[in-house]
């Protein structure tokens, strides 16, 4: 194993939280999951992978959409529970949903409002 992987507290299914953040707006875009294997291999590619528990493999950010995640930085909290990785998104849209940001519903009066505007129609975003 490598030594960075060592530090880190994986859960019981191996996995640990993973934050992507801007790297110049400094917004949270989503979050995500990890395993060794997303982890190694985004460190070797310089972009965002992570583990996609529904679909049980490695998904690499944007292999569909297009909106690709190039890692700036990667950062492990004091804990060593949670990896922040540091994202310029191309294309400016990080969520399914065509938003910037997959945090897109704030609580208002007891009820989740939709504060952040659809930039892309998802049915645009993957043709298939």
């Amino acid at each position: 194993m490598t030594d960075y992987l060592k530090k880190i507290k994986w859960n019981a299914d191996g996995l640990i939280p993973v934050i992507a953040q801007d790297a110049q707006s400094k917004r949270i875009l989503m979050q995500a999951w990890v395993n060794e294997e997303a982890l190694k291999t985004a460190v070797a590619e310089n972009r965002a992978v992570y583990w996609s528990r529904s679909r049980d493999k490695l998904w690499r950010k944007g292999e569909e959409s297009g909106h690709i995640q190039k890692l700036i930085g990667i950062y492990l909290d004091c804990d060593s529970d949670c990896i922040c990785y540091e994202v310029e998104q191309i294309g400016g849209i990080a969520c399914h949903t065509g938003r910037e940001s997959c945090f897109f519903q704030k609580l208002e009066a007891d009820n989740w409002q939709n504060v952040e505007p659809v930039l892309k129609q998802a049915d645009d975003i993957y043709q298939k």
